[in-house]
């Protein structure tokens, strides 16, 4: 969803650090990472239960409408219903809708199609938030299935530099650098957030960046990291709804996210799949 940085209010006991512009940033304790690990795994489960649905022929107001039961039926509100007009319980984005991809009765699935689906829940004050990327049946292009597995693939290169003593800059230029060298490019108006008790915090997240540069990474951080890449040029634009968001150029365009925290040593990812899902084929 959209990015915006939130202010820590004054009061709160809560350890803060901040951005490279000198906003706050919340970190969070063990005990808070519990929670963000059991939202992030129903998050990720959500996913996990949408999977066999993603067929050729199937709306993405249908989809919504199992995301959004799913959720409810297991505690959780969906985030973004109502999150500043947002009318669904999920983004569906197919094939050159970059992302917030509205759900409706009238959009249906085709054989062949790429699709990414966003999920947030909220799950006990806590926010879990994840996308994948699905092959609609059979007959994905060649083009199409390198340009899902390289996303994929630049999630998980700036994932591997999200750890302490890094910046965001080493994040993003591990992503910029993994597209650039396959010849797709990445998006810049959109990227990740921080996230905890709020949607959408600081700091944001670039997915292109040099070295060394950028806020410093510590202990307790969480945020998410979400790479969109585009086969053709990475211009984009939003169509008249607010929301959807294409590539001018109708090429196809691909997006990955998970929600990390920053540890001692490292970073954990709060969405892992618990069935083992990666990148598809979902087998």
């Amino acid at each position: 969803m959209k990015q915006e940085a939130t202010t820590i209010t004054a009061g709160g006991e809560r350890a803060v650090t901040t951005d490279h512009e000198g906003r706050p940033i919340p970190l969070y304790t063990a005990d808070d990472f519990a929670g963000l690990r059991r939202a992030g795994r129903l998050a990720a489960e959500t996913l996990d239960y949408i999977t066999p649905h993603v067929v050729p022929g199937v709306a993405t107001g249908h989809l919504d409408r199992l995301i959004e039961g799913f959720m409810r039926d297991h505690g959780a509100i969906p985030a973004t219903v109502g999150y500043k007009g947002y009318p669904a319980a999920s983004c569906i984005s197919p094939n050159h809708v970059v992302n917030h991809g509205i759900p409706s009765d009238d959009k249906r699935l085709a054989r062949g199609d790429i699709v990414n689906i966003d999920v947030t829940v909220i799950l006990d004050g806590w926010y879990g938030d994840t996308s994948r990327m699905f092959y609609v049946g059979d007959g994905i292009g060649v083009r199409a299935r390198k340009l899902v597995e390289l996303t994929y693939d630049a999630m998980m290169a700036g994932i591997a530099q999200a750890k302490p003593g890094n910046h965001l800059g080493d994040v993003g230029h591990a992503i910029q650098t993994l597209a650039e060298a396959n010849r797709f490019t990445v998006v810049r108006e959109f990227g990740g957030h921080g996230i905890g008790r709020v949607f959408h915090d600081a700091p944001h997240v670039d997915h292109f960046g040099k070295p060394g540069q950028g806020t410093l990474l510590v202990p307790g951080m969480v945020f998410t990291i979400e790479p969109m890449l585009n086969a053709g040029k990475r211009d984009v634009k939003i169509l008249s709804d607010g929301w959807t968001t294409v590539t001018r150029d109708r090429s196809l365009s691909a997006q990955f996210e998970h929600q990390v925290g920053i540890t001692e040593d490292g970073c954990e990812i709060f969405t892992l799949s618990p069935a083992g899902f990666t990148r598809p084929p979902y087998e």
